[in-house]
């Protein structure tokens, strides 16, 4: 669903991203991760067509993403932005059904009442209870919440997500992924996720795409992609990777300088 061919983009003048080349099968979990700096949120934002390569092309369902119009790509891609919603005055019901504005004519309305897609989208993230509350009341948490149930009513068939974890404390970063996962899984989805959690990205992502300064420096599953080398020369740190008892997927462990 997604390729890239000999992709290259400056932002202000600097090269963000330098000639990447990789593919992107359907219907997987896929992760980025890499550095900051790395370039992951400028990839993430080529790969949803509100941006274009300088240099190469970039596929999306074989087509040019510079070929789609800004409406026609929200029609199939939802992007998840790092750290959630800002606060607005709006209610939470009222932010979720704005996941429906691609499908809308002119006057704001749709052939067929979307509200059993908002509904379900409040329940999935369990969010009913606070669906009348404002966003400026929300926690951060909430308001990450709320921007996955605005994709879920969007229907898309590619998911992207940047940094979804931020500012969730460790049992709502399971709790959305597993969610996310379920519902990659359950519709066939296309997800793309930048991550900063190496531990996280192992245990959920089908493949990883490491970037470092720019380039694609290693592409594979998480068992081919996180070794010790790896990280020694993308992050700079000394780390052993152990096995997951529960999963199989491998699991990085730091280590700090002795005495």
């Amino acid at each position: 669903m997604i390729e890239a061919r000999n992709v290259s983009y400056r932002l202000q003048g600097v090269q963000v991203l330098k000639e990447l080349s990789f593919s992107l099968a359907g219907g997987g979990l896929h992760g980025i991760i890499g550095p900051n700096g790395a370039g992951k949120s400028t990839l993430l934002r080529l790969i949803s067509a509100v941006e274009t390569p300088d240099e190469g092309e970039l596929l999306l369902d074989g087509r040019r993403s510079d070929r789609y119009s800004r409406k026609e790509a929200a029609r199939w891609i939802a992007m998840l932005q790092q750290g959630g919603l800002p606060p607005a005055g709006f209610t939470v019901r009222e932010i979720v059904a704005m996941g429906r504005y691609p499908f809308q004519n002119w006057l704001g309305e749709e052939k067929e009442d979307p509200s059993a897609l908002i509904d379900e989208a409040l329940e999935t993230m369990g969010l009913l209870g606070l669906q009348n509350r404002r966003m400026d009341q929300l926690s951060g948490g909430e308001r990450q919440r709320v921007a996955l149930a605005k994709a879920m009513v969007q229907q898309p068939r590619l998911l992207l997500l940047d940094e979804p974890t931020t500012y969730l404390d460790i049992g709502y970063q399971v709790q959305l992924l597993d969610t996310v996962r379920r519902w990659q899984r359950s519709r066939g989805l296309t997800a793309v996720a930048a991550l900063h959690d190496l531990n996280l990205a192992a245990l959920y992502c089908d493949d990883l795409l490491v970037l470092h300064e720019g380039k694609v420096v290693a592409f594979g599953t998480p068992s081919e992609v996180l070794t010790a080398d790896m990280l020694k020369r993308v992050y700079g740190t000394e780390a052993a990777i152990i096995t997951h008892p529960g999963t199989g997927a491998p699991q990085v462990l730091l280590q700090t300088m002795k005495g």
